[in-house]
Order: structure tokens, then sequence, then C-alpha cells
């Protein structure tokens, strides 16, 4: 299933803090995106309503199954791409900006061909 790019982006923030804070709330990702708390109260409940996630009744957010598999997914490869073009010596953070555009529209097909290529060749 195709979602935009901004959930995608959403669910990725998701997981990351998640796993450096140990809970999430909206208020965590507006702060993490310099986004407004309505926008991203917003898109949390276009999240929610779509099966992404999941909010409990204190306001924390879990990924739900099929919002974690795509925040999974965008998450390796954005760390992917971005490692790659910093060891073919672009500037890191460079990098990351080149790696947050291409992870979105980059095919699985292509995505996995480039991985495959790239670890036989370390």
């Amino acid at each position: 299933m195709k979602i935009q790019e901004s959930a995608e982006n959403y669910l990725e923030t998701i997981l990351i803090l998640k796993n450096k804070k140990g809970m999430v709330r909206s208020i965590d990702i507006a702060n993490e995106l310099n986004f407004s708390k309505p926008s991203v109260s917003i898109a949390m409940k276009n999240l929610r309503e779509n099966g992404y996630i999941e909010v409990s009744s204190k306001g924390f957010i879990e990924l739900a199954e099929p919002g974690r598999e795509i925040a999974e997914r965008i998450y390796e490869r954005h760390t992917f791409i971005s490692e790659w073009l910093s060891d073919i010596g672009v500037d890191p953070k460079v990098a990351a900006e080149d790696a947050c555009r291409m992870e979105h529209i980059i095919s699985a097909e292509s995505f996995e061909a480039i991985k495959k290529y790239v670890k036989s060749h370390q």
C-alpha cells in the first residue's frame, strides 16, 4: 500500500523517538520535526484512523503493525543510503538530506539491488 511521504516521515520519526525515549507523545514529534502541535495532531488522527498507529488514553503513541513495517522500511533505507553516500565521499549532512528524499521514491527492487551491490563490494 502506498502512503504519502509525509505519513512515512511521521512513522519513521515515531520509530526513532520510541527507540530513543521509550515513549512517544505528539509534542515529542512536534519538537523533533519543528512542526506545530495542531499539524501533528491532525496527522496522528489520520494515521490512527488508517490503522498505522495506536494512541493510549494517556496520549502515548505506538506503531501498529502496518505502521511499524513502513517505519522500519523507511528507516533502513535512510540509514543505508546516508551511510553509503558518506562512504563514497558525500558530506554527511548532505548525505543525510539526500537520503531523506531518496528513501521515499526509490523502488524496493532498486533499493535491494543497490544494497546487494554495495555489500558485495565491501
